[in-house]
């Protein structure tokens, strides 16, 4: 590799330009559009319209200028101008005039060339009138005159005008193609540049020539050793790793790693829009690579949502708190070794007289002390108890659970939000839910909340318990047996999003 050229700023060219493909042999992963009109050259079997299609910087143009001066048997270079070969920018002319003084200019035989050639660039923005202009003249053309059409919108062209065309469609070329032609232009210009440096330039020109070439003419600019952390600061993306980790700490319910990793990504300049953008690619690769797909494919959709947030940030912080999220199955009592000291008062007398169960409320011998009737016991028992629950009792919190979520979740969003974050258990005083982070405690200590809880799950059960909360986040996770992939879409919402986290207002309509 050569030494790096130093030129002065005045006279520097645009590396894409330098580099643009001066013969059809030369442009790359189109082959079966340039065979196609190399065979069409050589057998003298050309047709008097083209229509070249496909993405920006696929090779469109530069295919139409080569086509143009091999037809006419001219060298092509960039700068050249020849009087026969008329370029139009149809951005610019796109007026039924324009395509009229064309009409009437195609009539006039070429000076010097065998053929004059019109090349109409971005020909989808002509206008329907300029449209029906051009149609009789493509349609039959004077013999001397080939018309060469190039866009990247050819659903926007009328169908007259296609079916009067040969039309070719170009695609993307390939990462690993754009990669090695990045690294010739490097070799030739005496750039030093790394093989993950280039493969970064070649994914984020998006297949595209063009824009991996000017890519990589500004990151000459910036070092004399080209790097991919270079590359990564000037394009303004964070690093893989800081992706991953991000990705495995939202699987895993990091909260607190999740929250100073974005942070720290938002301080480095990145928005939460690119970081979105940059975690589905990463999910899209990790799903190409045998990944969790039922995971990824749920969190690539609710990272689409992010750009168009009204609070893109804390929509962005909510997804990734929410892909562990507990949907609580399977969850048994946890034993305690001691039984309540103090004497028997008259609710929990009534306990032992009858054990509550988190299904419909039936006489059982599960009790841990039963006790005799005597004959003042009241032989009527009411079908809601106040529940201090001793430890002993069986709570099948498993069948009963996802039905008191489900419940919530059609009386009020909101809370549902909250509680499915929630690892719930049953202890000496009633219904105990266990949060891994404040903001959700905080959320369901709110009265309104505790009480329609609390209201449901004896709607549920048939039986009334209290109901607390606590901040414990290692006794969270270890209640938690498993863990579901999150399914609700209205949880995901950004109003609840806020409320769930700032606590604001009421939900209207929700």
């Amino acid at each position: 590799m050569g030494e790096k050229k130093n030129t002065a700023s005045a006279d520097h060219r645009a590396l894409y330009r330098k580099y643009r493909s001066k013969k059809l042999s030369e442009i790359i992963g189109q082959e079966h559009i340039t065979k196609t009109l190399e065979n069409a050259l050589k057998q003298g079997k050309l047709s008097h319209a083209y229509l070249f299609t496909g993405p920006r910087g696929t090779g469109k143009t530069s295919i139409a200028r080569i086509l143009a001066h091999e037809v006419n048997n001219l060298p092509y270079e960039d700068e050249s101008i020849h009087l026969d070969i008329i370029e139009i920018d149809a951005a610019s002319n796109r007026r039924i005039d324009d395509i009229r003084d064309l009409r009437d200019k195609v009539h006039v035989a070429p000076v010097s060339a065998k053929y004059k050639v019109y090349i109409i660039d971005e020909v989808h923005m002509l206008t329907t009138e300029s449209f029906n202009a051009l149609l009789k003249t493509l349609e039959e053309p004077p013999e001397h005159v080939i018309f060469l059409l190039a866009t990247t919108e050819v659903h926007k062209l009328p169908a007259t005008i296609i079916s009067r065309t040969q039309r070719h469609s170009l695609h993307l070329v390939t990462l690993e193609e754009v990669a090695e032609h990045l690294k010739y232009i490097a070799d030739q210009e005496g750039i030093q540049i790394d093989e993950a440096a280039l493969k970064l330039l070649a994914e984020h020109g998006g297949g595209s020539f063009r824009d991996s070439i000017s890519l990589l003419d500004q990151m000459s600019s910036q070092a004399d050793s080209i790097t991919l952390e270079t590359v990564e600061s000037t394009l303004g993306l964070a690093p893989k790793d800081a992706l991953t980790n991000l990705l495995r700490a939202s699987q895993t319910g990091d909260g607190t790693s999740i929250l100073k990793a974005v942070e720290a990504l938002l301080n480095n300049g990145l928005t939460p829009s690119a970081v979105a953008s940059q975690l589905l690619t990463t999910l899209r690769t990790d799903i190409k690579t045998g990944g969790n797909s039922d995971i990824a494919v749920k969190l690539m959709g609710d990272l689409l949502t992010v750009h168009n947030a009204q609070y893109p940030q804390l929509r962005l912080e909510t997804i990734l708190l929410g892909v562990a999220a507990p949907a609580v199955q399977n969850i048994a009592p946890e034993p305690q070794t001691k039984a309540p000291a103090a004497a028997p008062t008259a609710v929990s007398q009534s306990v032992k007289t009858e054990a509550p169960t988190m299904k419909p409320p039936v006489k059982t011998s599960n009790v841990s002390t039963p006790v005799k009737k005597s004959e003042s016991t009241p032989e009527k028992v009411p079908a809601k108890k106040t529940v201090a629950a001793s430890t002993s009792q069986n709570f099948t919190l498993e069948e009963h659970w996802p039905k008191i979520l489900e419940a919530t979740k059609q009386k009020n969003n909101p809370l549902y939000t909250v509680l499915r974050l929630a690892a719930p258990e049953i202890d000496a005083e009633g219904l105990l839910l266990i949060f891994s982070f404040p903001f959700h405690q905080k959320k369901m200590e709110e009265s309104r909340y505790k009480a329609l809880v609390a209201e449901i799950v004896a709607d549920v059960t048939g039986s009334s318990f209290s109901v607390r909360s606590i901040v414990d986040k290692a006794r969270a996770k270890s209640a938690i047996e498993t863990v579901a992939p999150v399914t609700d879409t209205a949880h995901a919402s950004l109003i609840s999003s806020v409320q769930d986290i700032m606590g604001g207002g009421d939900i209207v309509n929700v």
